[in-house]
């Protein structure tokens, strides 16, 4: 799978922090995140935390392509990377997904007041 009209693939990640234990956690991802910007294949990584829902992130990371990020899923560096995440977490799940569309904003238009 790889996302429409060269769009990457999209891995949404959904993450339960443990209460108390948010900034540690962010601090830590950015570690991580930093690790992972340097794979080849990784297209960018957002982390967001719901306004919503207490304690629950979202990771939104860009691969070029499903095998290139299946082949990091399963390597050393990823294994090492989860482990440093892992006393963070209660829960949490994961989506691969595609890019079906992506609409820009029209910078023609003034913006609204």
């Amino acid at each position: 799978m790889t996302g429409t009209a060269g769009e990457p693939l999209r891995v949404i990640l959904r993450m339960e922090i443990h209460p108390g234990m948010g900034a540690e956690f962010e601090q830590v991802w950015r570690s991580v995140g930093e690790s992972i910007a340097r794979e080849p294949a990784n297209r960018g990584q957002t982390l967001v935390r719901s306004t919503e829902e207490e304690g629950v992130y979202f990771v939104l990371t860009d691969w070029a392509d499903e095998r290139s990020f299946r082949a990091f899923e399963v390597s050393d560096r990823h294994t090492a990377h989860r482990r440093r995440l892992r006393p963070y977490r209660r829960g949490g799940d994961m989506a691969v997904t595609e890019v079906v569309h992506r609409l820009e904003p029209d910078s023609t238009t003034p913006p609204t007041r």
